[in-house]
């Protein structure tokens, strides 16, 4: 099993792979922003509980009574924008709010680092582990 595929590593690419989907969807936002009538998108939170469910090897609850609620996640892992309703509505009916988009780019941006950051350190500490126990 290569290093890469470990749980950790597969959640913060999932993560990863959620910011660089929310990008394009909020470039797309901007680059529309003198559209008549477009209605500003989002993608759907990333979640731990969703990404859990995306993978064979995933932790699901065992029922080990009849009264027990059911266990097991079920997800496409598929990330799917949806609009968003905005409270500032332009004179042409585009809702893109410039200010807030940027400000979610910001945001974006940031969570990306740091997932990226994470990743970095986690395959950091398991060279060192491997490069001392030799």
């Amino acid at each position: 099993m290569a290093f890469t595929e470990l749980p950790l590593f597969q959640a913060l690419k999932s993560k990863m792979q959620w910011h660089q989907t929310r990008q394009s969807v909020l470039a797309e936002n901007i680059a529309n922003s003198d559209t008549p009538g477009y209605m500003s998108r989002d993608v759907k939170s990333y979640s731990f509980e969703d990404h859990v469910g995306m993978h064979n090897g995933g932790v699901a609850p065992a029922i080990t009574k009849a009264g027990h609620i059911g266990g097991g996640i079920s997800t496409t892992g598929k990330v799917k924008a949806e609009e968003r309703e905005s409270f500032e509505i332009t004179p042409s009916g585009n809702s893109v709010n410039l200010e807030e988009q940027m400000m979610k780019i910001t945001q974006n941006q940031m969570d990306f680092q740091a997932a990226t950051s994470l990743y970095t350190k986690g395959l950091g500490l398991i060279r060192t582990a491997l490069s001392r126990s030799a």
